[in-house]
């Protein structure tokens, strides 16, 4: 890579267009003072990206413009345009000429260009880098500055001579990863702060979702219990009505043929006169007495219908407010379940007593659901239907005295005609047994109709549970006539023993089916979709801010492994430059004093700390503290030792001797890792003639390796050079460019 031309425009003094061409190795600035010469330094310094106005003997970027003169009006930018042959690739860009260019505006902002496109600072200073030109201006030595490596701090001086030694390009990818490493810090706390605040909310829908999953448990099992039970119920209740059916025929058949028996026997008496009072009265008493059972059994389907009515109501208050437990419920079902079955074919004071406890039990049921209930707007109707209730027990009573009185009464008139020996009492006893007969047959087809009571009520329960598994399974539940029942085996129950067993069986399943109800309502869970919808969404984002944290962990892990390469590579370069730096220091400075000695030394520096008011309150009382209140930064010291003088340090040194180790260690630096160019602004005005020698000669070997840009007063110095520019000033203030090449001068001359 070489350095082709610069070209200033409103740079400070140059007001106008200004091009200085490279096309030698060494190129020489002349002219007197104030005539603008060290503006060309500043001007690399400015192209080059320096943001310190100080340094370019400026207080701000408005500076940096031409301001202006009696006959040339200041302007509102400044540029300055370096131009690279890029021939070799040197500067890592797919161009055979780059060109860097910064604007400077009149409002102090800035403008990077590269090829004429505009670029960030940074991009600039990292281009640059890799070509071994770095930020600190070790490779730009202004007037007054030959002495600034000498001067600087042990840090600042190692920081110069990293960017010498061509390390900056690994300083940025370190800065950058550490950067990148920070960055990832805050994002992990971000990314566990997410998390933290995920936690309760997925904590909760965990247990929300676990009641889901309990529920649908449940009404799984709830299924297969319905399904069993219907099937059971539905086969059960469709074997018995067709047994009962079977059992009703051959009774309704003998009424019948007994019906029609006892008219031919009272037409036949009729027909002979031989009724008299008794056989009267007796048939008068049967008449009232099959009334009173038909009476009896239709005020029973009332009372029962009530009874029915109101248990229901009373349910709708409970579910509005009032409390019983199931147990108490199911105990008086089943109660008065088993007093109903007992009392079926009773008659007389028995029938009367076991209706009796029927009713009590009722009663009371119904008085503990009543003090259960706390729904308004219901009790009047409750109380109605308590009061029918009541009036019909009044009823059944005074239904069953009567029987009472008339089976008394029959059974006295039976026993008065029985005692008769009159053979013309023959037709009327055939008539009475006819009538007791068909007493007996009514009593068991009465039985028959109780069980068929029983039947219908079995089969409106059936319906309302089916009913229920509509409402609670859907489509579902219609499904249930292809189930199979099973034995524990896994074999399949015929129709014949599901009805052979016992009913208590079933009526176990019925409880246990209200109690799997009763436990699926308390568990409830909500809109169980919505539930399920959210919980899925919030954990998929909880794994993916887990998965987050893995692969910043793992760019964390990379990161500080990028990190302790990049360092053990900067300190292996460092250390190998400083032993290369230190060779060359040592013979430029003898070269320069004639004999004596220097060299670089590394050394580290304590610092203190600053640290917050809390943590001092924490290391005040932490007795190894001391050491934690101090960081280390690593530095470059410098040695000398002149020849024939008891001089040991820097600080002893006179100004010329000052000028001449810098300059020994600016060579020194530039042999071991040559910059594409070198500029040195008057660093040997301090020189004698002898010393003069000694740096044109140095600066020709220099030359061999870096484009070298003299701004001198020295002859010796110009002699070397082979093109030189001469700056001048004219009245208008601006400066103006000469420029001659010797070999063409030498050549007029000849």
């Amino acid at each position: 890579m070489r350095l082709k031309s610069i070209e200033l425009l409103g740079f400070k003094s140059f007001a106008k267009k200004t091009t200085l061409e490279f096309s030698t190795a060494i190129t020489a600035i002349v002219g007197p003072n104030g005539s603008g010469k060290s503006n060309i330094a500043e001007s690399f310094r400015f192209v080059l990206g320096e943001q310190s106005m100080k340094s370019m003997r400026g207080k701000k970027g408005e500076d940096m413009i031409w301001n202006g003169s009696q006959s040339t009006p200041r302007g509102n930018r400044a540029s300055v345009k370096l131009v690279f042959d890029n021939s070799d690739r040197s500067l890592g860009l797919d161009f055979d000429q780059v060109a860097i260019e910064r604007v400077v505006n009149r409002d102090g902002s800035n403008e990077y260009l590269l090829n004429n496109s505009q670029v960030r600072l940074r991009d600039i200073a990292e281009l640059l880098s890799g070509a071994n030109i770095g930020s600190s201006g070790h490779h730009i030595i202004s007037q007054g500055e030959a002495d600034r490596i000498l001067s600087a701090s042990s840090r600042e001086r190692r920081e110069m001579i990293e960017d010498a030694l061509g390390l900056t390009a690994y300083l940025y990818k370190r800065e950058e990863a550490e950067r990148k490493l920070e960055k990832t810090a805050e994002n992990i706390k971000e990314v566990e702060s997410l998390r933290r605040e995920l936690g309760p909310h997925i904590k909760f829908l965990s247990a929300q979702v676990k009641k889901i999953e309990e529920s649908q448990a449940l009404k799984d099992s709830l299924f297969e219990a319905y399904a069993e039970y219907l099937k059971r119920e539905s086969t059960y209740l469709r074997l018995a009505e067709a047994v009962l059916l079977d059992e009703e025929e051959a009774p309704a058949r003998e009424l019948g043929a007994l019906n029609e028996k006892i008219g031919h026997l009272r037409a036949t008496l009729d027909k002979k006169g031989k009724t008299n009072l008794e056989t009267h009265q007796l048939m008068d008493l049967e008449a009232k007495s099959r009334n009173l059972r038909t009476r009896r059994d239709e005020v029973m389907r009332e009372l029962g219908r009530i009874e029915g009515e109101l248990v229901a109501r009373q349910a709708l208050h409970r579910e509005a407010g009032g409390t019983i437990p199931a147990k108490e419920a199911h105990g008086f079902a089943q109660k008065i379940e088993t007093e109903l079955e007992a009392a079926l074919g009773l008659e007389g004071e028995t029938l009367r007593a076991r209706l009796k406890a029927i009713v009590l039990a009722a009663r009371e049921f119904a008085e503990r659901l009543v003090s259960a209930i706390e729904a308004p707007g219901s009790t009047q109707s409750i109380e109605e239907l308590k009061a029918r209730k009541s009036e019909l027990e009044r009823t059944l009573q005074e239904i069953a005295a009567e029987e009472e009185h008339a089976a008394q009464l029959i059974h006295s008139l039976q026993a008065e005609i029985e005692n008769e020996k009159d053979a013309n009492r023959e037709a009327e006893r055939d008539l009475f047994s006819a009538m007791a007969e068909r007493s007996g047959v009514e009593s068991m087809l009465a039985g028959l109709r109780a069980r068929e009571e029983v039947l219908r009520h079995e089969k409106e329960s059936y319906r309302l549970e089916y009913g229920e598994a509509g409402a609670l399974f859907l489509a579902q539940a219609l499904g249930f006539e292809s189930y199979v029942v099973r034995r524990e085996d896994g074999s399949p129950l015929s129709d014949a023993e599901i009805f052979e067993e016992a009913r208590a069986n079933q009526e176990g399943r019925r409880r246990s089916l209200e109690r799997m109800k009763i436990r699926l309502e308390e568990i409830g869970a909500g809109n169980h979709e919505d539930i399920l919808k959210e919980f899925n969404e919030t954990t998929q984002r909880d794994q993916f801010l887990l998965k987050e944290l893995e692969d910043l962990a793992l760019s964390t892990q990379k990161l500080r492994a990028l990190i302790e390469e990049l360092t053990q590579t900067l300190e292996g370069r460092f250390d190998e430059g400083i032993g290369k730096i230190n060779k060359e220091f040592d013979e430029f400075f003898k070269l320069m004093f004639g004999g004596g000695s220097a060299s670089l030394v590394l050394m580290k520096e304590k610092k203190l700390k600053r640290v917050s008011s809390q943590e001092e309150a924490l290391d005040a009382g932490d007795e190894d503290s001391e050491d934690g209140d101090v960081e280390v930064e690593e530095g470059i010291d410098i040695t000398v030792a002149l020849p024939h003088k008891r001089v040991k340090g820097l600080h002893m040194l006179s100004g010329g001797e000052r000028a001449l180790t810098s300059i020994a260690l600016i060579f020194a630096m530039s042999q071991v890792n040559p910059p594409p160019f070198l500029i040195l602004d008057e660093t040997d005005a301090a020189l004698d003639e002898a010393n003069s020698r000694r740096y044109g000669d140095m600066i020709e070997n220099l030359a061999k390796k870096s484009q070298l840009i003299l701004i001198t007063h020295n002859r010796e110095t110009m002699s070397r050079a082979g093109v030189l520019y001469g700056v001048t000033v004219g009245s208008d203030a601006v400066s103006k460019l000469l420029s001659i090449r010797f070999e063409e001068a030498l050549a007029v001359a000849k």
